[in-house]
């Protein structure tokens, strides 16, 4: 069980690695969405639990749909909180997931004024707020910017996420400091510097950043890499202290 009695905030990414998920969703498939076996995912899903000393029930999911949707919640939920990229709350022992497969897992946190946040930030939703947006909402409850701290999980890499030029343009005209150049030379996005820098510009400077690539890194699910995949998670709760 992790030690929490020092850290009022605890923040984690799984991989792939650990589970009972058969191929393609090898091994620690946390998403119930991608095709695999309900009964492995929920078996996963208890390990997690296990793993990080929560009960089952006090994890909250996203059904997940790239918007730039932020919501407040404030206790449990049976299913995954609908049509919602980002989560918010100030409840103790509440762990807030995102899911992610390339997809930037962004947690924030405020533990002075006892706000935490989790975001999925994949390019859509880059580009349309949703981290912005999920500042925004923490600042409603009380958090600071220059408070606030970020953590970017693994993700996809502007040195392998190739677009289209009119795409990746697009969303450096909307999330400047996205637009990167692939390995092969070709037009890519890099959200996390993107994200770096948009959450620069709202006050929030304490800025940590995974860099590995999930597109590259085997130690991931990657859904530009494999197509049917499965998902890994970023959880953050603010455990009883």
């Amino acid at each position: 069980m992790p030690d929490t009695s020092t850290r009022p905030v605890r923040m984690v990414f799984t991989s792939r690695a650990g589970g009972v998920s058969a191929a393609p969703y090898d091994s620690f498939n946390l998403g119930t969405h991608v095709g695999d076996d309900p009964a492995d995912v929920a078996a996963n899903r208890s390990r997690l639990a296990g793993i990080l000393g929560l009960p089952e029930d006090r994890f909250v999911w996203m059904e997940q749909l790239h918007t730039n949707t932020v919501t407040l919640v404030d206790g449990p939920s049976e299913h995954p909180v609908e049509a919602t990229d980002a989560l918010v709350t100030k409840e103790k022992n509440l762990a807030l997931c995102v899911l992610v497969a390339d997809c930037t897992p962004v947690l924030l946190s405020d533990h002075t004024a006892g706000v935490i946040g989790a975001a999925h930030a994949g390019r859509m939703g880059a580009r349309n707020g949703v981290v912005k947006n999920t500042v925004e909402a923490m600042v409603e409850l009380g958090a600071d910017p220059a408070r606030i701290q970020v953590l970017l999980g693994p993700a996809a890499a502007g040195a392998s996420y190739e677009v289209p030029r009119e795409m990746a343009v697009d969303v450096e005209k909307h999330l400047p400091g996205s637009l990167a150049k692939t390995k092969k030379g070709t037009p890519g996005i890099d959200v996390r510097a993107g994200l770096v820098r948009q959450l620069m510009s709202l006050g929030v400077t304490h800025i940590d950043a995974d860099p590995r690539d999930t597109i590259t890194d085997n130690a991931f699910f990657s859904h530009r890499r494999e197509g049917v995949t499965g998902r890994q998670a970023g959880v953050i709760w603010m455990p009883y202290v």
